[in-house]
């Protein structure tokens, strides 16, 4: 005798309310506010039988209507993201990246070799005296200064020159500062 699944699914008796978790108040006022959005008894009658006030029943039933909506909302299908689980899933894609990596540079250092390049050459880097920092030098980015000067809409001579020079390095050619 098989039964199928979906009717086995279909045969179960809904579950009932999580109320054991609830204390007694709880319940007493769930169900007022029940019996008083049925009809079957007044705000006024519900509020003393709870023993609060009648604007504060109001503020209660507020509340109970609120948390029903929400629990009424559709969620999102499927297993939630957890914290843990995307740490496991970026770890995951760590290692996949640091493999993808590691076989890149051998697949470029095998081109190198087949083209008769050798290495590029690492220069050693100098120690600094006692005492002093090395300072890194920061870049120059000629640009950014053509941008500042086309937007501050200076014709200084510098701003020329910089977007002669920027011009004339994109053609190729570089045309002399006049």
């Amino acid at each position: 005798m098989s039964v199928s699944r979906s009717k086995q699914l279909r045969s179960r008796q809904p579950h009932a309310a999580a109320t054991s978790s609830a204390s007694a108040d709880a319940k007493r006022l769930a169900a007022a506010i029940l019996e008083v959005l049925a009809g079957a008894r007044t705000p006024a009658d519900a509020a003393r039988a709870v023993g609060t006030s009648l604007p504060r029943y109001y503020q209660l039933e507020q509340r109970a209507i609120t948390g029903l909506l929400s629990a009424c909302e559709r969620r999102p299908q499927g297993r939630r993201p957890t914290e843990a689980r995307q740490v496991a899933q970026l770890e995951r894609d760590l290692a996949r990246l640091q493999k993808e990596c590691g076989r890149q540079q051998a697949l470029a250092r095998l081109a190198q070799r087949a083209a008769g390049l050798s290495a590029p050459q690492v220069a050693p880097q100098k120690p600094a005296a006692p005492g002093k920092k090395s300072r890194k030098r920061r870049p120059v980015v000629r640009a950014l200064r053509v941008v500042q000067a086309l937007k501050a809409g200076t014709s200084s001579p510098a701003a020329e020159t910089a977007v002669q020079h920027s011009s004339g390095e994109a053609a190729g050619t570089v045309h002399p500062a006049g």
